[in-house]
């Protein structure tokens, strides 16, 4: 019978019947939702974590202490960290192997994007044994590679890439192996393969495969509420400037900084401190896009080759035996055109203001300290200390 929509909690946003909940898994679940990268992630950890305390009532723990245990599972897959910061260690595993462990028989949720980054079948399946063996189900979230494939770009410059848009889709797309800039992208973001290898690891019977509608914005929290037995409207989103991504003005901007931190061999440990987590972060926190911003787009030969790929992909994920939740043809549906005409991409000058108001703010919240040796041969920690305490002189001066 079919939804007629009377009611808009059944329906998208484009008026379509909403597809049914699915049948809640077995009380005790460990259920390792593993991505990849880009397809609704970060807003699910947000609404599980801020539900965390209301959970346990319906049976239902997220064993974390932060939205997202990153640094856990890049000490599992045997990843660094992004440039410039500390390299995971196996205890942020085993810490929270422990806790999850601690939740007993109420069902488990473990969510990271970088469980895709698993490198070979050995690690996927040495994740799934120490978080439970034969409780564990894999969840695999997946959207359409062409809607991936400019935000996981912007997403590689601000850990950073210093190659523009094109000629990164010339690599991923037309230059065999496709391992360069990043290797990371075809590990993530070819789901066929990503499902068959987590089906060796677990068997085609508990892994689950959630085609996301974009068109359906609350369709990945029912889907949720769903699996996990939870009621209706529990998970809701949790506003997340920091994670938006960036315009092309923006992108732009940062990748030439990129260019400059490079050429000048600068260490990465302070471009971790001054670029990502302070200009970046601060210039996402306080400047929203608006209407006027020119969108990253995507050229129409790469369109051609990332929905080929996906209907390719979309084929043999269903001849896996999955349990596959949503329409596996939107993988290789063409996106309609987005409606914005050619233009230049500009950085407003508020939004170039708050990118620097950000890195000096990180510059002054570090430690102060002075010295009178040249930048290259100082190190990163020393030269953080130097230029705090110069900002820090020059602002009492003012």
């Amino acid at each position: 019978m079919e939804t007629d929509c009377t009611n808009p909690t059944d329906c998208t946003s484009d008026g379509a019947p909403a597809p049914a909940k699915p049948t809640p898994l077995p009380a005790g679940t460990r259920l390792l939702h593993i991505g990849p990268h880009k397809t609704g992630t970060t807003s699910i950890q947000g609404a599980l974590f801020a539900a965390k305390e209301k959970l346990p009532a319906y049976g239902v723990a997220y064993p974390a202490q932060s939205r997202h245990p990153m640094q856990a599972v890049l000490a599992a897959c045997s990843r660094t960290g992004m440039i410039g910061d500390a390299t995971p260690t196996e205890r942020h595993w085993t810490r929270l192997v422990d806790q999850v462990h601690a939740t007993g028989r109420r069902t488990s949720v473990i969510s990271s994007e970088f469980f895709a980054d698993a490198p070979d079948d050995a690690t996927a399946g040495r994740i799934v044994e120490q978080l439970g063996g034969e409780s564990v189900q894999v969840l695999v979230t997946l959207r359409p590679l062409v809607r991936i494939m400019p935000s996981q770009w912007q997403q590689y410059v601000q850990n950073g890439l210093r190659m523009g848009y094109e000629e990164w889709l010339e690599h991923m797309l037309r230059k065999a192996p496709y391992e360069k800039p990043n290797p990371s992208f075809w590990r993530r973001h070819r789901h066929d393969r990503l499902v068959e290898r987590w089906v060796r690891a677990v068997g085609a019977e508990r892994v689950t495969v959630v085609v996301v509608d974009d068109r359906d914005r609350g369709g990945l929290m029912r889907t949720f509420e769903g699996l996990l037995g939870l009621p209706a409207n529990l998970l809701q989103p949790v506003p997340d400037t920091a994670n938006r991504s960036l315009t092309l003005a923006e992108t732009e901007m940062l990748r030439n900084l990129n260019k400059e931190f490079r050429g000048n061999g600068l260490p990465d440990e302070l471009y971790s401190l001054l670029v990502r987590n302070g200009a970046v972060m601060h210039m996402k926190n306080t400047c929203s896009p608006t209407s006027q911003d020119v969108r990253i787009s995507t050229p129409d030969w790469a369109v051609r080759a990332a929905t080929g790929i996906g209907a390719e992909m979309a084929d043999r994920i269903e001849r896996t035996g999955v349990r596959m939740i949503g329409d596996p043809a939107l993988l290789s549906a063409v996106p309609k055109p987005a409606g914005q005409g050619p233009g230049e991409a500009r950085i407003a000058p508020e939004v170039a203001a708050q990118a620097l108001y950000g890195a000096l703010a990180a510059v002054a919240a570090a430690p102060g300290g002075t010295s009178a040796r040249a930048v290259h041969q100082t190190s990163s920690k020393e030269l953080v200390r130097v230029l705090g305490h110069r900002c820090l002189k020059r602002l009492r001066r003012h």
